[in-house]
């Protein structure tokens, strides 16, 4: 028998990742729940079939979200098509809570349970909270089980909203023959310490020249480093719809032997994964949000990773913090926090 999954969104690592490598008869996968069971000896686990993606409303998805946004999440959809259970991940953005209770409504009816797994606690692409807490409030009203990814977002989860969350870590986000193939071959030079800041499309959770300028000092200080500043052509170019006259400027006035600047589109898993392995350290530039999946995909690969005192990455498992106080940079616990990535890449 096998348990049918309406994951939202099925073709996301994370749900892909879900899946038991070592047993091909298996159809996509195990749940992780089921999993720990059968490690545990409780039996065999039972298979999972999961649904794949319908295609997108959107006649121009994100990209890298070509399911966004989700049609699973829609009354009429739930109604047509045959499930066992729903597994929401991402994807809500686009809805009301008005819109949630409808589509929750509709699995009542069917008598299909809601799983919820809790990544955002604050949305990291809205500056105002406001909508994703309402969103949230709906959510965990109406899921029968909620999950999360820390013991620090289990707690806040309970506080805020009086549900219990089970915390299941992620599985890996480097399939698992790359990992041992970067392990072997890593891409990181031995004569120079590399502090990596990926800046994307600058999304509202994102700072740029307060946290280089903290960065470059710090890397004054220690010998052959460089910082690595990744950024994406929509911010660089003056014809880009996200253009940051003031950030381009900045960085195009630093020194080209201690800044390393790339510019380019959006990265393939591909070349995400050559990237953060050409690191020693990764330096995630947020002022809030929750949990990072770049900073799995960076420990998968043997990249430590140095974030703010916000959110839940400590809890993560973030291996140095830096903190924010009243809204602004604490700039010198940056400084002690790329000093201490440097040393531990030196004794390596």
């Amino acid at each position: 028998m096998s348990i049918r999954v309406a994951s939202v969104p099925a073709s996301h690592v994370y749900i892909r990742h879900l899946g038991h490598p070592p047993d091909p008869d298996l159809a996509t996968g195990l749940e992780a729940g089921h999993g720990a069971g059968h490690a545990a000896g409780h039996g065999p686990p039972a298979p999972v079939h999961r649904l794949p993606d319908p295609p997108s409303p959107s006649e121009n998805p994100p990209t890298g979200a070509p399911w966004w946004p989700p049609a699973m999440l829609d009354a009429a959809w739930i109604k047509a098509h045959e499930f066992d259970l729903m597994h929401i991940h991402f994807g809500f953005d686009a809805q009301t809570p008005e819109q949630l209770h409808e589509v929750f409504d509709a699995l009542d009816a069917r008598g299909r349970p809601l799983v919820y797994t809790a990544h955002d606690l604050w949305n990291p692409h809205h500056e105002d909270p406001t909508l994703h807490d309402s969103q949230l409030e709906v959510i965990f009203a109406r899921a029968r089980v909620v999950i999360t990814l820390s013991e620090q977002a289990a707690e806040e989860i309970a506080r805020r909203w009086g549900v219990k969350a089970q915390v299941i870590p992620h599985p890996h986000v480097v399939d698992l023959d790359l990992i041992g193939g970067y392990t072997e071959k890593p891409r990181r030079r031995s004569d120079e310490f590399r502090l990596g800041i990926h800046l994307k499309s600058l999304r509202a959770n994102m700072v740029g020249v307060e946290v280089l300028a903290a960065a470059i000092e710090a890397l004054r200080e220690i010998p052959r480093a460089v910082l690595q500043v990744d950024l994406h052509r929509d911010v660089f170019e003056t014809s880009g719809a996200r253009h940051d006259a003031e950030l381009v400027g900045w960085l195009q006035r630093q020194d080209p032997e201690l800044v390393d600047l790339k510019v380019h589109d959006f990265y393939t898993d591909a070349e995400l994964f050559d990237y953060l392995s050409g690191l020693h350290t990764s330096l995630l530039p947020y002022r809030f949000g929750t949990h990072s999946g770049w900073m799995e995909a960076a420990h998968d690969l043997g990249t430590t990773v140095i974030a703010p005192d916000v959110g839940c990455y400590s809890s993560q498992g973030a291996d140095f913090l830096y903190r924010w106080q009243s809204g602004g940079l604490d700039a010198p616990s940056l400084h002690r926090a790329v000093h201490a990535a440097a040393e531990q890449a030196a004794r390596q």
